[in-house]
């Protein structure tokens, strides 16, 4: 049996303004038929992130061609035909709420020709000509570890791309689907920096990895270029997940976030809590784009 959350994990619903914006989010996301990962993932911290202006839109329907084991989304061979006027209704979304940073996901799309790298694209473009002062991140998938299709959507030009390693290399075949790698993800991020890009990547702490193995995946993140890094704790969306082995302490996550620093990374994201897309429009990361934008 699972022992129960420890009282670090427990979240509060927003309140006052910032309650507003999150029951708007979440009625016009219904209103344009929108998914958003914080729901499909059930993540703790909605409230917090969209009651401050950011938010998490996940593409490309709810249904994930691959079945890693510690995600809630639901999997099957083949998911839906593309919405082609996703793209409009996602930029829609954002100008109407006025959302300073937003995030764009997806679910693996294995089944289509190009993985929907291109989908992805036309998502970018389409909130640039909508709203071109939103910051956009986008978290990708490994599209099979195919350079080509990453092209695609670093040619939209989106201000990060995240792609997530999601645990330590001993884990990588209990933790995540068949086709995902350890070495492929890295593979990625390598060849997004290559391209000039600013990258993103995030790992799960409390599914039996070590202290050691732990700092060895935040090594290799920084090897090949990472700039931003997100640690939190994995949950278990239910009994046909994966079981915790162990709720890891808010002084542990403090002292990774101190060891990422000192390893390199711009900004370090680091708690029980801490999701992929966390508070992704984080002042820090703000100033740490608009910087690189400056000429020299």
């Amino acid at each position: 049996m699972q022992a129960r959350k420890p009282h670090w994990l427990k979240v509060r619903l927003p309140t006052g303004p910032r309650q507003a914006r999150y029951a708007r989010i979440k009625a016009r996301a219904r209103e344009l038929r929108l998914h958003t990962v914080c729901e499909e993932a059930q993540c703790p911290n909605m409230g917090e992130c969209w009651g401050g202006g950011t938010a998490t839109f996940m593409v490309m329907g709810d249904i994930c061609t691959r079945g890693c084991r510690f995600c809630a989304v639901n999997t099957r061979r083949n998911g839906p035909p593309l919405d082609p006027e996703e793209p409009t209704h996602v930029a829609q979304a954002i100008a109407e709420l006025d959302l300073d940073y937003v995030v764009l996901t997806s679910v693996d799309r294995d089944d289509l020709h190009d993985q929907g790298a291109g989908h992805f694209a036309a998502c970018v473009r389409a909130i640039r000509s909508e709203t071109p002062k939103t910051m956009v991140e986008i978290l990708i998938p490994d599209f099979q570890g195919r350079k080509d299709l990453v092209e695609i959507v670093v040619e939209a030009q989106p201000e990060v791309i995240a792609h997530n390693l999601e645990t330590i290399r001993r884990l990588t075949s209990t933790v995540r689907d068949p086709r995902a790698g350890y070495d492929q993800s890295l593979a990625v991020l390598q060849h997004l920096k290559d391209q000039g890009c600013m990258t993103k990547s995030s790992l799960m702490l409390g599914l039996g990895e070590t202290a050691s193995e732990t700092l060895e995946a935040m090594e290799d993140l920084r090897a090949v270029g990472c700039d931003f890094l997100t640690l939190g704790q994995y949950l278990r969306p239910s009994d046909k997940h994966l079981e915790v082995q162990e709720f890891v302490p808010p002084t542990i996550f403090a002292q990774l976030e101190k060891d990422g620093l000192s390893m390199g990374f711009s900004y370090v994201a680091s708690g029980p809590l801490v999701r992929s897309s966390y508070k992704a429009g984080e002042f820090f990361i703000r100033r740490a784009l608009e910087a690189a934008k400056e000429p020299a």
